[in-house]
Formats: C-alpha cells, structure tokens, sequence
C-alpha cells in the first residue's frame, strides 16, 4: 500500500480532481472561508481521493459508493487516524458532494447518514474528595457576605451535581427546606427533585439571612443574586469558582462541570448505584452517565465481588 499524501501529479487533471479544484475555488472566492479551511479541506480531499485512485477504479463523483467511503474511513482508523480527524475528514468529503449536488453533478450523496467514530469524551478529573471537603469546610467559617452566598453556591454544586445553567436559573420556591431538596429543570425543560445534605441547607440558610440585605425588588426571586441585586449570571459563578479554587490550591481549573463530575464519581465510588446517580444528574440515557463517572476497573470489581452472590473470589487457587 503506498502512503497515502496526494494524487499522482499525472493525474491532477482528470475529472475527480478538476471537481475538488473548482469546489476549494469556491469556498475560498464565494464563501470566504479562511485559508486555514481551504488547506484543510483540500488536504483532506486529496487523501481521500488518493486512496480511491489505489482501491476502487471509479472515474467520476458520480460513481461513488458509500462502502467506498466506510472502508476509506476504516482503513484510515486503522492506521491510526484519531476519531477527530477522521470526522473532519468526513466532513470535507460531504461538503465536496453537496456543492457538487447543488451543481446538479451529483443526485445522491453517499456521504449522508454516514459517520466516522466518535471522539471520546474528554472529562474534568474529579477533585479529591478529602480537599474538597476541606474547601468546603473552610468556607462554612467565612463570615463576609459575598464568602457567604459563594459557600452556599459551592455546597448546592456538590451536593446536587447540578449543572451551571441550573443553579443560575434556581428560584426560591424551587428550594424546600423541609424535605432538603430542590427541584430542578434540566435540559428539555424535564424536572427532577435532588436532594441535599445538612451542610448544604446551613450555607443556604446563612446565605439567604444576606440575600435580603442585597435585593433591590422585592419581586425578584432567583436564589443566588450578584452585588447589584440581579439574578447572578453564569460568567460570575465560573469567575467565583476559579478564584476559590486557586486560592485553596486545588489541582487544576475548579470550575462548575468539575463539581458535577465529582459529585457523580464520588457518589457512584460509595454507592454504586449507578442508575441512581443517572436520576440525580437528570440524564436520559445511562450511557452518559456510564461515561461521565468513569470508574476505574478495579472499583468495578469490588462492586462486583461485593454486590454478585456467585462473585466471591478466593485469594489463592485451589490445586
């Protein structure tokens, strides 16, 4: 197999190639996409068709396949083309063959429905849970006002793993103190009801006793106010979080997705119970929170020998 790089400069003039001049002609001049894009994309169409030249023996867009395209894909995943690059990739073919439909060249586009696979999910390393206890409980002793409602938004982050927009859009009705939970409106507008621990519902207590000090009309209802009395904005909160988190030296950025995950993973690391964890983070499908806990395999295996009837392994073999 040659290397894959760009077609043979005795056959940079045939229709295949002429087709990929003339559509980076224009993206660059009708478009105005920028250089960088135009490189990118004729990079990538230039391998793809280089591959063609060397597996199939088509001579026109129009005779292309889209199990040409998945073995092109395959073949490139397995010589070590992230999944990254193999959806941009994909996505310079399918803007070719739209433009070349929109020209009234092509009919079908094999490219659609298809997809390259999927980038893994880059998730924030969960804090220790010893450190967090300890910024948490050295926020519980700061007495100012603004250390106050900065406390009270980091407990309801970690005891609830809300989600940034959440806890922004948190009103007071949605907060019952008696039964120490609070009612969320997640993505889709669905609502759950999440719980909260002792230590949380004090930091919203003391909060709430300078939450009157600061509001400036007595109609406003958000939970969590900024200096001027308004509803706190999303920006402030992540500003908050970071600040908090240099400052008791917590490994990387703290921030609010940060917080969930490490609600989930510590919560997942004592119970696992792992649908349970799906409901409190409002997720619809498992297989996202199966991915945003990630447990190491070793915790699994504890689960396992723990929880399986017929699990239980002895620390030598029988001989």
């Amino acid at each position: 197999m040659k290397n894959i790089s760009e077609p043979d400069s005795g056959q940079m003039h045939d229709s295949l190639i002429n087709d990929i001049d003339v559509f980076l002609s224009d993206l660059r001049e009708i478009r105005q996409a920028s250089p960088h894009t135009v490189s990118n994309y004729q990079r990538d169409l230039l391998q793809c068709l280089a591959w063609l030249r060397q597996e199939t023996d088509i001579t026109g867009w129009h005779q292309l396949k889209r199990d040409h395209l998945r073995y092109y894909l395959v073949f490139r995943h397995q010589n070590g083309l992230s999944p990254r690059s193999l959806q941009r990739q994909l996505a310079a073919i399918r803007a070719l063959l739209v433009y070349l439909q929109q020209e009234g060249r092509l009919t079908d586009n094999p490219a659609d429905g298809l997809k390259a696979p999927k980038a893994p999910q880059l998730l924030p390393k969960p804090v220790d849970p010893d450190q967090l206890q300890h910024l948490l409980n050295q926020l519980a002793d700061e007495s100012d006002e603004v250390g106050l409602r900065d406390s009270a938004i980091l407990e309801l982050f970690y005891a609830c793993g809300l989600r940034l927009a959440e806890l922004v859009a948190l009103n007071l009705t949605q907060v019952n103190f008696a039964e120490q939970q609070v009612r969320v409106m997640g993505k889709g507008g669905k609502e759950r009801l999440v719980p909260f621990g002792t230590k949380a519902g004090q930091a919203l207590q003391r909060w709430l006793t300078v939450r009157q000090l600061w509001l400036k009309q007595a109609d406003e209802d958000a939970l969590f106010l900024g200096v001027r009395g308004k509803r706190i904005n999303r920006s402030s909160v992540q500003q908050i979080l970071a600040r908090i988190g240099l400052e008791q030296g917590i490994n990387d950025r703290l921030h609010p997705h940060r917080l969930r995950h490490s609600f989930a993973s510590h919560l997942l690391e004592s119970s696992g119970d792992l649908r349970g964890v799906q409901e409190l983070l409002g997720h619809a499908d498992i297989s996202s929170t199966q991915i945003y806990t990630r447990l190491d395999y070793q915790h699994l295996a504890q689960v396992y020998d723990n929880a399986h009837p017929r699990a239980r392994r002895t620390s030598h073999r029988r001989k």
